[in-house]
Formats: C-alpha cells, sequence, structure tokens
C-alpha cells in the first residue's frame, strides 16, 4: 500500500482541492493522509461567494509533528501540495518535506502551483505566487502547472508548443524531474481539444482529449489532473503511462459530467471508469 500526504484546501460542497483528490486516489489504491490548507463552503468561484477560514500559522506543523511522535511519518511515499491559503503554509509545507526526506529519501515532492485566475474568480493570498516561484519551485521532483503558471514561473510568454516545451526545459535544468502542462490551451495544436504536455526523463510527450460543451466548466480538473498522475506514479507506472491512464481517468469523469450536465465533478458516478479507465489516446512523442 502506497501514501500520499495530500496538502490542499478543502470544499464542504462540490470538488476541488482535497474534495477532488482525496476520492480518486483512494479509488485508485493509496491510502490518502489529507491535510486542509483552508476550509471553504465551496470553491471560490461560486458567484454568490463563500465562508469559510484560511487554517492558522502552525496548523500543518502541528499535523506533522502528531505524525512524526506516532511514528508513521516515515510511512509516506509522497507530498502532494496544492492551493495555499497563505504563504506561510508553504513554508510549512517545505518543512514537512524536509522533515519527510530525512526519513525516506525515496518520498516525492509533487507541486501543483495554484497561482490563482482572477479573471475566473480563482484567488490565491498576497505572496503565494512569489513564494511558489522563488521557494517551492527549487524543492520539488515534480510539477503540474497550467499554461498560466508556467509562464510565471518561467518569467515567459508561452503562444505555441515550442515555447512551452523551451519552458519546461528550463524548470527541469532547475531540477524539476517531471513537468505535467495541465492544460496548453492557446501554446497547443488545437483550441477544440484539452491537451497536456508531459516533460521527463523519457522525453517530451502531447496527448489530447475531449473538450465538452458543459453551462458552466467544472472546477477542480486541475486538481483531479495532479491527484490521479501522482497516484498512478506511486502505483509503479512509468511517466508516459502514468500519462496516459490520467489522461482517461479524467476524460470518464468530465464526459459523466457533461452528460449529467452538472456543475461539479461527478467523481463518484464514475469512479469505476476512473479507477479502471479505457485508454483510447495513446501519448505522442514530440
Amino acid at each position: 500500500m502506497k501514501r500520499i500526504l495530500s496538502i490542499q484546501s478543502h470544499v464542504v460542497f462540490g470538488c476541488a482541492g482535497n474534495s477532488a483528490a482525496v476520492f480518486p486516489m483512494r479509488r485508485l489504491g493509496i491510502e490518502v493522509w489529507p491535510v486542509n490548507t483552508v476550509q471553504f463552503s465551496n470553491h471560490t468561484q461560486y458567484s454568490e461567494g463563500w465562508q469559510g477560514m484560511v487554517m492558522p500559522k502552525g496548523h500543518i506543523s502541528q499535523l506533522m509533528a502528531g505524525l512524526a511522535n506516532i511514528g508513521v511519518l516515515g510511512r509516506c511515499d509522497a507530498v502532494l501540495s496544492g492551493y495555499l491559503g497563505s504563504a506561510e503554509q508553504g513554508e510549512e509545507i517545505l518543512a514537512a518535506v524536509t522533515r519527510l526526506k530525512a526519513l525516506n529519501p525515496d518520498a516525492l515532492y509533487f507541486c501543483d502551483p495554484v497561482m490563482g485566475h482572477p479573471d475566473k474568480g480563482c484567488i490565491v493570498a498576497p505572496g503565494v505566487a512569489d513564494f511558489l516561484k522563488n521557494r517551492a519551485l527549487p524543492c520539488a521532483d515534480m510539477l503540474a502547472p497550467n499554461l498560466l503558471e508556467l509562464e510565471q514561473l518561467t518569467g515567459r510568454e508561452i503562444h505555441n508548443l515550442a515555447e512551452a516545451l523551451a519552458a519546461c526545459q528550463q524548470l527541469r535544468d532547475g531540477g524539476v524531474k517531471l513537468v505535467l502542462v495541465k492544460h496548453l490551451g492557446r501554446a497547443g495544436f488545437n483550441l477544440d481539444s484539452f491537451e497536456m504536455l508531459l516533460v521527463c526523463d523519457e522525453g517530451a510527450y502531447h496527448i489530447a482529449r475531449p473538450l465538452y460543451a458543459m453551462h458552466r466548466q467544472p472546477i477542480g480538473v486541475g486538481d483531479l489532473l495532479s491527484a490521479t498522475m501522482l497516484a498512478n506514479l506511486v502505483d509503479g507506472c512509468d511517466p508516459v503511462t502514468a500519462f496516459e491512464l490520467t489522461n482517461a481517468s479524467v476524460d470518464a469523469v468530465l464526459a459523466r459530467t457533461w452528460l449529467d450536465q452538472a456543475g461539479e465533478l461527478q467523481l463518484v458516478a464514475a469512479q469505476d471508469e476512473l479507477a479502471e479507465p479505457h485508454v483510447r489516446t495513446r501519448a505522442t512523442r514530440l
């Protein structure tokens, strides 16, 4: 049994952060230890707003101390970090990663660098973007930015696939072993598809899945992608196979969400296809 410590947001209603990540990873056979950076009633892109709180300073450190005290922290195989409620929480996560790697040198740190998208209502606290670029990036073994985050992390403007590849290689030159670009958007081949890019030791790979005509695009797809990718990697898949399985699992969830015309990801309804996806699309080596 593999174990992942997942440190990110939580919503009571809907799917974002741990609410989009924990169930899929468990359904894939991973033991998950969730730690919440915030607890909100719903994700921040509801026009009606949200209620809840950012977890206080020291909260993550206290939980890590508790895990260490009972002798289980070293059993963890990977840390997944996502939405941060504050830059101070980021420092606590890095301390947890350092502490874990001292106990288990093979443990991985997979960073989903959520840097915000104000135009879509995704808001992060002041200092979080700078923390991710200057502090988290040098510590990450694996990174899963979207196109906007890739631009912010590398200081580049990216308009096409060649520029995206160059940005990923810049991150790898800085020490990141694997970069998963979760959504290529305008840098991809076809705006009518959802395209992703994987750059790792095995090479650079491209894959696509359909875009579904939702009445409102569901939130949490990126969180689901990162969680599923890491679960497949920790479970022993090579990066390309993990990439293909992740694409198929997420497509199954989005297809069910589209069929149900639901506003939130239909993780439970699509759980069987998520856990045992039918890989219809293979990754193409670039």
